[in-house]
């Protein structure tokens, strides 16, 4: 079992995860409005994927002996003034994650908590990749900001990104 205030915390991790999840299912809703289901498409991967974090959060604090506690999840918002809101909005949020994990980590090394520690390792790498991925769009969203067809390339782009959910464990 791990000390209470890694679990407390890795708790709250795990209810972040799920508000993540249901921010960007909140942004595809409302590009699937704007008619542009390619960037509906990117939201709802990186929803599943937000979901998947927090179940290997749920699943790590279940192997640990400890108990994973569900707590109310917060509306997010519904409506975004352009893409390039919303997109700056996920590089923000992204940003916030990665700070959340980093104080994880520094709990788990003042906790002299290693297996923890050696656990969170996977999301710190895993956020690299996030705020890369979501600066990557902002980036071109940037770009072609006023250009309709830059628009429609970056849509046609982002509805090619799918899904792959990890190995399962034999």
């Amino acid at each position: 079992m791990m000390d209470e205030k890694m679990v407390d915390a890795l708790n709250s991790q795990l209810n972040a995860e799920l508000y993540s999840s249901y921010l960007y299912l909140s942004m595809g809703s409302y590009f699937e409005s704007e008619d542009m289901s390619g960037f509906a498409n990117w939201m709802r991967v990186q929803a599943q994927e937000e979901l998947m974090h927090a179940m290997k959060i749920y699943d790590y604090i279940l192997q640990r002996g400890d108990r994973a506690i569900l707590i109310r999840i917060d509306s997010p918002p519904t409506e975004w003034e352009s893409a390039l809101t919303a997109f700056e909005h996920v590089y923000s949020h992204e940003q916030k994650v990665t700070g959340l994990i980093n104080q994880l980590v520094n709990l788990a090394i003042s906790l002299g908590d290693h297996a923890t520690n050696n656990f969170l390792q996977w999301f710190v790498a895993e956020q690299v990749e996030e705020e890369e991925s979501s600066s990557g769009v902002l980036k071109k969203v940037k770009m072609a900001k006023g250009s309709l067809s830059g628009m429609l390339m970056l849509d046609n782009e982002l509805a090619q990104r799918i899904f792959t959910p990890p190995a399962t464990k034999e």
